[in-house]
């Protein structure tokens, strides 16, 4: 039997709504786990099944042809029928289910919340795996819809409805400096603010991107001393010198179990970031992803 007489592969489904999701083959690979060969050779073979490019190359990103357009809403409700067929009647015992949950959350999330979420999983669930992913802000609706994430915890927005987001925590920033800094015991003050110097700590979490991404626009300038690729040295700099660092307020505080630091509040009037655990509403009769969600909202939404 010919492919194009033959029942579609499910997987060739997905790699189709991945492409079609973050517009480029690497991306799409990254999110289903596979190389860039096997997406290559997936693309193809759905090329052959509709006689069409489906997504042709411009500008470095992947853009969908008339057909692909055409394509896109039928086969995305379809797969979201499929996944909710098969989820609904799995039956969900912690005690006992073997499953795979892909959780995306920051770098900051996985430091502050993952030790104590797999001590929890341990006891209750002992045969649960966790795939951790980033966050990543622009694709991961799509990533939910396509069921490739089950949950996902940040600072979110324009998620268009398509999201069931439950409260987490509310978090805000801070300014952390060595506990004998210079400045001593003053009150921290725009005029202050600008004259220190700062580690730039990267991190991927959307709330302190938010911050970041504020400052810019308002024209607030920092004199950054070094940009670090990743937040977790940034408290061993920030102890040893005088320079400062913006973190949120929950890492800072507990990362100051010692008061080896100073945490001073900002001098700005900044809303606090929403922290929120998201799903996605194609799968509210997952039992499974709702025992999870529950899970992390009873651990850490009273006491974060």
């Amino acid at each position: 039997m010919s492919e194009m007489n033959a029942g579609l592969d499910l997987n060739l489904l997905r790699v189709f709504l991945a492409i079609w999701d973050l517009r480029s083959l690497t991306a799409a690979g990254d999110r289903l786990g596979l190389t860039q060969p096997a997406i290559s050779h997936a693309l193809r073979r759905l090329r052959d099944r509709f006689n069409d490019p489906l997504f042709v190359r411009a500008a470095n990103r992947m853009l969908p042809t008339d057909a692909a357009v055409r394509l896109h809403e039928p086969l995305d409700q379809a797969f979201g029928i499929i996944n909710r067929a098969i989820q609904e009647r799995v039956a969900f015992e912690p005690k006992v289910t073997q499953r795979v949950f892909r959780v995306a959350m920051s770098d900051v999330s996985e430091v502050i919340h993952l030790p104590r979420l797999m001590a929890r999983l341990v006891r209750v669930a002992p045969l649960v795996r966790l795939d951790v992913v980033p966050l990543a802000v622009d694709s991961i609706v799509g990533a939910m819809r396509a069921g490739e994430v089950d949950l996902a915890i940040g600072y979110l927005r324009n998620l268009d409805g398509e999201c069931l987001s439950k409260p987490f925590f509310e978090d805000n920033f801070v300014c952390m400096v060595r506990r004998d800094h210079p400045m001593g015991r003053s009150k921290l003050t725009k005029d202050n603010f600008v004259k220190l110097r700062y580690v730039h700590a990267g991190t991927s979490a959307p709330g302190h991107q938010m911050i970041e991404q504020w400052l810019a626009e308002t024209g607030i300038k920092r004199q950054i001393a070094v940009r670090l690729g990743h937040f977790t040295v940034a408290p061993d700099i920030v102890r040893d010198t005088d320079l400062a660092v913006i973190f949120p307020e929950i890492l800072a505080r507990q990362l100051n179990t010692a008061k080896a630091f100073r945490l001073l509040t900002l001098p700005f009037d900044l809303p606090p970031a929403q922290i929120m655990v998201h799903t996605h509403s194609r799968f509210a009769s997952d039992m499974g992803i709702n025992w999870l969600r529950d899970t992390l909202v009873s651990m850490f939404a009273k006491t974060a």
